[in-house]
């Protein structure tokens, strides 16, 4: 249903391109509030098992050996592997915990470790972990869900391929982010084209579904010349979904970005060529553009769930498997359960507390509205189609669709003089040119937009 292609339009884009959210959920995070607690998160599973949606499950292990300068993650820099059990025992614990208030017979239809560095724990912790997940929950044994793990390829044994394979994973995510040794450098990043060629041919030998990559560009000494290099290498590897993101340096809110020398980083300017011609080449190469920072190849089951129109967006980015709750463990994670978002303790030592103490750890969350319900999907359906059918919206969310977003389309008349939407009598499409904004589009339906912009540093668009 959606073309591979873009249009690059400079003037657009310098129009265009401010900060926005990326809008993995809608309200986003920072609506989250403390006065959301386990009681809530207790009745939106009652609720969740009413309803019998089936299941995503995410875990979250925090631990790495060495710290990437641009990192923005939740992460613990340890190169004490013993510390991981104490944390893995607790994880497990939760498991046991959150598992009791799920209905068993709900399908688990996706799965994802992410971090940090999940590799970062033995293969025999991981098999623990997997044992405990699946004596609580209900994982597919056929091979037909979509279990991925997370990957930093210059931290692993091959070996250890062959060991995720067996305990049921089936795509791979290796970070990528530059293969120039003087980017490498300046950001602590290390893995050869040689060391993720070896891995991307031992998870073909092993029949992982799907091998996706992570790129990043404006990160120090970047330059397109240089870029493009890596991007050669990238093409011959033959991933199967690739995701380009803009680093986004924000030292007051990551202390570890600090270490990143400011005056090596390409300028705005630099930073649009780079995505201009990244583009370009995927494109050419035969990639799809799914939206925002992600390409996938044309039979790759994203690709083939945006032509069905059954793309998803969650936590974890474009997904597949739609109608799940979504079950999260670990410290920082975050549960999206019926119609709340819980997040547990971000802090380790927090979180550790709260399950030796018997209790779930969340620690904040949001409870959305029936407007908040209204506006994720509209949203959804922009992000991930391109397109928007107001009947559809009118027939589930019983409004006039018209009437009760006036304002919005109001908002998106010199868009559409722009060239970005088509606004139709049926419904609003993004126009090829529009595509690469697609987050500053979703921004016209975003009711608290205003109220926190002024408050939280987002990443620019492109």
């Amino acid at each position: 249903m959606t073309s591979s292609s873009v249009v690059w339009d400079r003037q657009l884009i310098d129009r265009y391109d401010l900060s926005g959210p990326r809008y993995t959920s809608y309200p986003t995070a920072p609506q989250f509030h403390n006065q959301f607690g386990e009681a809530d998160l207790r009745q939106a599973i009652t609720r969740s098992n009413a309803a019998g949606r089936p299941l995503s499950l995410y875990f979250h292990i925090p631990f790495c050996s060495t710290v990437c300068y641009y990192c923005a993650c939740n992460k613990i820099i340890t190169a004490n592997r013993k510390r991981a059990m104490p944390y893995l025992e607790r994880l497990m614990e939760e498991v046991a915990r959150q598992g009791a208030l799920f209905d068993r017979s709900r399908p688990v239809h996706q799965l994802h470790w992410g971090g940090g560095t999940p590799t970062y724990i033995s293969d025999d912790e991981k098999r623990l972990l997997m044992a405990a997940t699946r004596e609580h929950f209900n994982l597919l044994e056929d091979d037909s869900g979509e279990y991925s793990i997370e990957i930093h390829p210059g931290d692993m044994d091959v070996a250890t391929i062959g060991c995720l394979r067996e305990l049921g994973f089936n795509r791979l995510s290796m970070g990528i982010q530059d293969f120039d040794p003087t980017v490498q450098q300046a950001v602590n990043r290390f893995n050869s084209v040689e060391e993720v060629r070896e891995l991307v041919q031992a998870g073909r030998n092993e029949g992982f579904h799907s091998i996706s990559m992570d790129l990043i560009y404006g990160l120090p000494h970047q330059t397109w010349n240089t870029f493009e290099r890596t991007l050669a290498s990238i093409i011959d590897l033959a991933p199967d979904r690739l995701s380009v993101f803009n680093y986004a340096h924000l030292p007051h809110l990551f202390k570890v970005q600090k270490q990143i020398d400011e005056s090596a980083l390409p300028s705005a300017e630099e930073k649009l060529l780079m995505m201009e011609r990244i583009t370009e080449v995927l494109l050419g190469a035969g990639y799809v553009y799914i939206g925002m920072d992600h390409f996938a190849r044309p039979d790759d089951e994203l690709a083939v769930a945006q032509q069905q129109g059954l793309l998803q967006r969650n936590f974890q980015g474009y997904s597949t498997h739609g109608g799940c709750d979504l079950v999260a463990f670990g410290v920082s994670a975050i549960s999206a359960i019926d119609n709340v978002f819980a997040q547990n303790h971000k802090q380790i030592e927090d979180y550790q507390g709260a399950i030796d103490a018997g209790r779930l750890p969340v620690v904040r969350g949001f409870e959305l509205s029936a407007d908040d319900l209204l506006r994720q999907e509209v949203i959804k359906q922009l992000i991930c189609q391109f397109e928007l059918d107001f009947v559809d919206i009118e027939c589930r969310f019983d409004i006039d669709f018209k009437d009760y977003f006036a304002a919005e389309l109001e908002q998106l008349q010199p868009m559409a003089a722009d060239g970005l939407v088509a606004l139709t009598a049926s419904g609003i499409r993004v126009i090829l040119a529009g595509r690469l904004l697609i987050r500053r589009i979703c921004m016209t339906f975003d009711a608290y937009i205003n109220q926190s912009r002024s408050e939280i540093r987002y990443s620019k668009i492109i």
